[in-house]
């Protein structure tokens, strides 16, 4: 199997607006927003899906989850918003790289389809 999109992208080969880089995750806007915000916060260690994550992924899960937080915050989603990790196809998972959508700027529906 060849790079994902999102190494290609945190290798600077593809063309993306970052938000965020640390040592262990980028954050980028998503080009296919649902939301007026809709951005993809990314680690950098290739885990195909959440549901391939190890015992030893625990504090990066941790991290991503806070970075989201965090962001949030940035962004000013003060009156809300979504955190969605898909897995597998029929959970929406279109890139296997895995990626928690963080969602926001206008009310979101439940269920969200």
């Amino acid at each position: 199997m060849g790079q994902t999109i999102f190494q290609n992208i945190m290798n600077r080969k593809i063309p993306a607006d970052f938000l965020y880089e640390d040592e262990h995750c980028i954050v980028i806007r998503d080009i296919n927003a649902q939301a007026p915000t809709h951005c993809l916060i990314i680690p950098k260690k290739l885990i195909s899906r959440i549901g391939d994550a190890a015992e030893e992924d625990q504090n990066l899960l941790g991290h991503l989850l806070l970075t989201a937080k965090k962001m949030a915050k940035k962004l000013k989603l003060e009156a809300g918003f979504r955190i969605i990790i898909n897995n597998g196809k029929d959970g929406g998972e279109t890139v296997p790289h895995l990626h928690v959508h963080l969602l926001g700027g206008r009310s979101l529906i439940w269920p969200p389809g």
